[in-house]
């Protein structure tokens, strides 16, 4: 059995935790200031939760970050804090510069593995993928923590920054091309002609249904998007379109978490200040 902590257990890491525990894992975690949206996930994923972080990294060999983008970077500053000394994963949607950044902060005591999750939470019939990059012997104490879940373990090419850059470079087009999809469907909507608009995009703005998810989603697609502008940048390449994507997304700011709006909410609040 292998002990891991998991810092804060949203819906994907706790949903990763489950996988771990059902595989006959022990998952920490430190319910100290939490949610009581987070100690219910945290208790439906198995995990078991510890006085303090420092308990916490003492007894496990790995550490889950698994984390709103944008405070990736302070939570790996508070675990190096506490020279932990086994195998760190980031497995957060983050640009390889901030990735290198966080593995100078938790080295030299740990092994930084750099973690790029793709697919829904795994559970029941949804399966996810978990690229790592980085130290092969780090790598190879990771995966039999997910053996025969829904969790597939795979090895990004690369040094630690390569399975991060795979997230942006996927994510670029992914949620850029959805949330382009919101603002075709709301122009629509505006006029009166969104079924038709519809019938006529067939596969590619087919079904808006999923956009109140979109919405619900924005607060933490928006942090993401910006990194995925840095990474374009840094690469070279024009960022104007992750950017467009942000001032787009920030419209949805007030949908945090509301997955039960209509789809007319939300292609409503996208209108709203430009009314």
């Amino acid at each position: 059995m292998t002990t891991v902590t998991l810092l804060h257990p949203g819906a994907m890491g706790a949903a990763v935790a489950a996988q771990a525990v059902a595989a006959g894992h022990e998952v920490l975690w430190v319910p100290e200031g939490r949610s009581d949206a987070t100690h219910r996930r945290a208790k439906e994923a198995g995990a078991t939760a510890c006085d303090s972080l420092g308990e916490a990294l003492e007894r496990s060999e790995i550490v889950l970050s698994i984390c709103p983008p944008q405070v990736a970077e302070d939570v790996a500053t508070t675990v190096a804090g506490h020279a932990f000394a086994g195998v760190y994963v980031d497995a957060n949607a983050i640009n390889p510069q901030r990735m290198q950044r966080i593995a100078e902060e938790i080295r030299p005591g740990a092994t930084v593995l750099d973690g790029a999750i793709f697919g829904p939470p795994p559970g029941g019939q949804r399966a996810a993928r978990l690229y790592l990059a980085g130290e092969a012997q780090a790598v190879d104490t990771v995966d039999p923590v997910f053996k025969d879940t829904a969790l597939h373990v795979r090895r990004a090419s690369g040094s630690v920054g390569s399975a991060s850059a795979l997230k942006m470079a996927f994510a670029s087009y992914q949620k850029a091309a959805r949330t382009l999809a919101g603002v075709a469907h709301a122009l629509a909507d505006a006029h009166g002609v969104g079924d038709e608009l519809t019938a006529e995009a067939q596969n590619i703005l087919a079904d808006p249904g999923y956009l109140p998810r979109v919405a619900a989603r924005a607060w933490r697609w928006a942090p993401e998007m910006e990194d995925i502008a840095e990474t374009l940048r840094a690469a070279g390449l024009p960022a104007d379109m992750a950017e467009a994507a942000v001032a787009v997304m920030s419209r949805w700011e007030g949908d945090k978490d509301r997955y039960d709006l209509e789809l007319t909410d939300v292609l409503s609040h996208l209108r709203s200040q430009g009314e």
